[in-house]
């Protein structure tokens, strides 16, 4: 019986090289994308890694919380049918915005970066029960450093700086992720945070050139701060996919939950504000607000 993967935004970038090498490790490997061609593209890639597992593309725009919906009930009901486990989960889905933009109404930062991860982890997590052991990764960035720790509402007080907001969600996604391992402890599922280091691709490539992304003060040190954005997107996505696959397939963390890979692949400490349990609660509250379960009925 074949061991299953699924990666959100798997067809190119970090997502389709942590899809190769799990595909090299024996799972077989579904990519989830929003462009049917790349998606193509990708299992042709991941079925000549290893041919013998099956490899599958499924179109989601997991900007919107009701194709995610739909995209978890595909997942299911595909593993009920077939009676293969959901081994692992990746969330690689991410995304960084120049200007602020809304999704649904809701800050599209905080729907890509957190609410679309949270929403399929917590649809999934019946699947990955049964599937059990299996692995939840959800991946996390360096950015949550310049995050504002503040969770009353899905946006943060002051101006908008998509660094800044990008770093808060993914902060938002982190807490999250150390909560779920906790809430899960006895059920089989562990769950991890994987930090890529960054990479050059199509998130980083352009937006990280942008002044308006960071906030005023980080601005007088715009020259200094683009020359770090570009040495830490400078590198391979297949190294900056390492953290993910490792904690996806390593044999050490076997029963063990609540861990961070860090960028060179080895186990660190978490960053201090997503341990902070208040935070967690605020960030649960927020998700289960903005992202139930259920699709709210239209017109109610």
């Amino acid at each position: 019986m074949s061991r299953t993967a699924v990666i959100t935004a798997g067809t190119g970038g970090i997502g389709l090289e942590t899809a190769l090498g799990l595909a090299a490790e024996g799972f077989a490997v579904t990519v989830v994308g929003r462009d049917a061609e790349r998606g193509a593209r990708a299992v042709k890639q991941i079925q000549a890694t290893n041919p013998r597992h099956p490899s599958r593309y499924l179109s989601a725009d997991l900007a919107s919380l009701d194709q995610v919906r739909a995209l978890a009930d595909t997942i299911a009901a595909d593993h009920t049918a077939s009676g293969e486990p959901l081994a692992v989960l990746v969330n690689n889905v991410g995304a960084m915005f120049a200007q602020r933009q809304d999704l649904g109404g809701i800050e599209a930062s905080f729907v890509v970066n957190h609410l679309s991860p949270y929403l399929l982890t917590e649809l999934l997590l019946p699947t990955l029960t049964a599937g059990a052991p299996s692995r939840i990764v959800n991946v996390t960035s360096g950015a949550v450093a310049v995050a504002k720790p503040v969770f009353d509402g899905v946006e943060p007080p002051g101006s908008y700086y998509g660094f800044h907001w990008y770093g808060r969600a993914k902060l938002a996604n982190l807490a999250y992720t150390l909560d779920l391992a906790a809430r899960l402890e006895g059920t089989g599922v562990s769950v991890f945070a994987a930090d890529p280091g960054g990479a050059a691709t199509e998130m980083t490539n352009g937006t990280l050139t942008d002044p308006k992304i960071v906030s005023p003060a980080l601005r007088l040190l715009w020259p200094l701060v683009r020359r770090r954005f570009e040495r830490s997107t400078s590198g391979p996505a297949s190294v900056a996919a390492r953290p993910s696959i490792v904690a996806a397939t390593d044999e050490a963390l076997a029963g063990r939950s609540g861990i961070v890979i860090g960028a060179r692949a080895e186990p660190v400490a978490p960053f201090r504000a997503a341990t902070d349990r208040r935070l967690a609660q605020a960030v649960l509250r927020l998700s289960e607000s903005h992202a139930p379960l259920e699709a709210p009925v239209s017109g109610a």
